[in-house]
């Protein structure tokens, strides 16, 4: 669904203005847009974060996925209203040097190592969902990834890279608990106000 057609479809009362303040990848940030307008188009249009991908629309691809309080959710489902107060973390968080001194998380570098990576359209939306895993107590095994993974569809790859990748990065972490650097909270932006234009639509994957 496109964010034109998205906002065609806002009630009323989704449509009135209101100011939402959140946490952007470590950094404060301060949207005024329509409540119902979604989080996918808030992060695209109003402030410049291009990572997740506008693809189904509809919360069956996975290619919009970013991380709500640490849970992954599909942000074209998301009204921007329902993150007020909470954490967004995007595949942004990953920037060039962030991370590790060769730019890249262990996640990454996992995939591309396991030829998890091709097109490259859906591993925003896979990122998020790997780091979820990652960030979880487990189980880390290939069952564990691949249900985690469920939700992102890859057209290119035919998931056994991608699985691989997260179930190598994942035994690459000490048993005590998560140590996945991926996606870690970096002030990207400072605090903004953006006049957000159109308007958008409903809940997230949980």
């Amino acid at each position: 669904m496109s964010e034109r057609l998205a906002a065609e479809r806002l009630s009323p009362e989704d449509r009135v203005l209101g100011q939402y303040r959140f946490s952007l990848n470590g950094a404060p940030v301060e949207v005024l847009a329509p409540g119902g307008r979604r989080l996918l188009d808030v992060l695209r249009t109003d402030l410049g974060l291009t990572g997740a991908k506008e693809a189904c629309g509809e919360g069956e691809c996975g290619a919009c996925s970013v991380l709500l309080d640490g849970r992954v959710v599909d942000s074209c489902l998301v009204p921007v209203c329902q993150v007020a107060g909470r954490a967004v973390r995007t595949v942004e968080a990953l920037a060039p040097g962030r991370v590790a001194p060769d730019g890249l998380a262990p996640v990454q570098s996992a995939l591309l190592e396991a030829g998890g990576v091709q097109c490259g359209f859906c591993m925003p939306g896979v990122l998020a969902a790997a780091t979820a895993f990652l960030d979880s107590p487990g189980p880390w095994t290939t069952e564990g990834a691949t249900e985690a993974l469920s939700g992102n569809l890859c057209r290119c790859t035919g998931y056994r890279g991608i699985v691989d990748a997260v179930v190598r990065c994942a035994a690459d972490q000490p048993p005590a608990g998560p140590s996945s650097q991926a996606l870690q909270s970096a002030p990207l932006a400072p605090t903004a106000l953006a006049a957000a234009p159109g308007p958008a639509t409903p809940p997230a994957r949980v």
